[in-house]
């Protein structure tokens, strides 16, 4: 891009809220001259104050959509971070009356990828281009290095890469940023991303649940053990947190604050998508949707109490105890369970990408994704960089399970895995997403199936017809007729021998 007109702003950004203030203090303590916008004036207030306390950043705020855009250089380049659906629809109509042919409008929101592509399709018509851009790793990847998703056309991804790679998370080989693909495609990624932070977010706190409420660990404990994990292969951002969380004591009252929160888990959508993607794909996402799954069962908080109580008087209650229990055992064999299941997570996530990919023509690399989630993102941990890997060795690869490296720790941790899926049945303590990831991994590695069993059915019921494995073509059999002759010839065979 050309040097920015004296005065001028390099890009603007509208939609001042948590994410859309952070994201423009963090352009503009990168260098780049940013203009701000928002409907609500005080909020441009703030964002203009918080730049003067936190460096006298090169940042100015408007209150007329036309002064905003007329104070970008062109071709401008507009970022726009307001909530998903209808104010999306509404802040693009507000702001094109002012756009020019040649600008650019970029959605950093966590939006449905084929909203995007209607989108850009109908700014296309004004001669605009059109970017949607996902986002990730909260208020403090944005104020500090986001990881960033852009799909769209290529021309309007040049317009924003100098920004684009000096904004986002840093790490070994480079920012945590790429040009994604075609259309909706960055918005596709983000939401998949989000499906696999809804897993790895369940299996966390499975684990958590059995080393509470089946070893008995104290906070302080808990707080031990994931910092020790955080050290070394369950490396990770959400690791991590889970760690200092275990440490906040409550500042309202007695005891730790996690133990005063209520357990009913919100949502925004995306799992939600994903799960939905990945049926319409023929994708199976087991542990995605049982993250999914969970966070439905979590609100049903009131129904959960009344159930409790009818079970504890029907005699089911309270969880079983464990005799002569071993702590470092049990925190040894969680840490392999949730490693093992981590993997299926991702390779889910990962088929999913692939398979929308193939559908779409988007040709994503799969490999460059995994990279630009090691740093800034949700999801971030230390064996994407191995994940990159896998799909550097074999581009092709038709899932990380069968990843040499990967077959291998699943095989090493599938004991510890088993022992503690087995042991939360046994207790009663509810681990869908570790059964789940399980069971994909039990399922995907047999060489047969009792799929056979499920076709002869169905052709018995809808003449849906069945493959053979002894020779070509497709078959159908009176299954009713047939069976009905064996059963009146047994009987006469019966009747005879009396």
């Amino acid at each position: 891009m050309a040097d920015a007109a004296v005065g001028m702003s390099r890009i603007g950004l509208a939609g001042l809220a948590v994410m859309g203030q952070n994201l423009a203090l963090n352009i503009a303590e990168k260098g780049f001259p940013i203009s701000v916008y928002n409907r609500t004036s005080s909020k441009v207030d703030e964002t203009v104050e918080r730049a003067k306390e936190e460096g006298d950043l090169p940042l100015k705020g408007y209150y007329s959509p036309q002064e905003f855009v007329q104070s970008i250089q062109k071709p401008r380049s507009v970022i726009i971070l307001v909530k998903a659906g209808a104010p999306v629809d509404q802040t693009i109509e507000t702001l094109s009356k002012h756009l020019e042919p040649g600008d650019c409008i970029i959605d950093g929101g966590n939006e449905w990828y084929e909203n995007t592509e209607r989108r850009a399709a109908a700014v296309k018509e004004r001669g605009l281009l059109y970017l949607g851009m996902g986002v990730s790793g909260g208020e403090e990847g944005a104020r500090n290095g986001p990881s960033l998703m852009p799909g769209g056309t290529p021309e309007a991804y040049y317009y924003i890469e100098d920004v684009v790679k000096k904004v986002a998370a840093q790490v070994d080989d480079g920012p945590c940023v790429t040009y994604v693909g075609e259309g909706g495609a960055g918005n596709f990624v983000k939401m998949v991303h989000n499906g696999i932070e809804y897993g790895d977010m369940q299996l966390i706190s499975e684990a958590y649940d059995v080393l509470k409420s089946v070893g008995g660990l104290t906070n302080e404990e808990l707080h031990e053990a994931f910092t020790e994990w955080n050290e070394g292969e369950l490396e990770s951002f959400l690791v991590e947190i889970t760690a200092d969380i275990f440490s906040v004591k409550d500042d309202k009252g007695d005891g730790f604050l996690v133990d005063k929160i209520l357990d009913k888990t919100g949502m925004k959508g995306t799992g939600k998508w994903t799960v939905q993607q990945a049926a319409e794909l023929s994708i199976a996402a087991p542990t995605i949707a049982a993250s999914l799954d969970s966070r439905f069962l979590s609100g049903l908080k009131e129904e959960r109490l009344e159930a409790a109580r009818i079970f504890k008087e029907a005699g089911v209650g309270d969880i079983l105890a464990v005799k002569n229990l071993d702590k470092k055992a049990l925190i040894d064999d969680v840490r392999k369970a949730l490693y093992a299941a981590k993997i299926c997570s991702y390779a889910q996530g990962m088929n999913l990408i692939r398979a929308k990919s193939l559908e779409k023509g988007w040709n994503l690399n799969l490999g460059e994704l995994a990279r630009i989630w090691k740093g800034g993102c949700i999801i971030r941990a230390k064996f994407l960089d191995r994940i990159k890997q896998a799909y550097d060795r074999n581009p092709n690869l038709a899932s990380l399970l069968i990843d040499p490296e990967f077959a291998k720790e699943m095989v090493e941790r599938q004991g510890a895995w088993r022992r503690i899926v087995s042991l939360a049945i046994e207790v009663g303590v509810s681990t869908p997403g570790m059964s789940a990831s399980l069971a994909y991994f039990d399922t995907y590695r047999r060489a047969r199936l009792p799929a056979n069993l499920v076709q002869a059915q169905r052709d018995y019921f809808g003449a849906h017809t069945y493959e053979r494995i002894d020779m070509p073509g497709s078959y159908h059999t009176e299954w009713f007729k047939i069976a009905k002759k064996y059963v009146n010839n047994k009987a006469n065979v019966g009747a005879v021998a009396k």
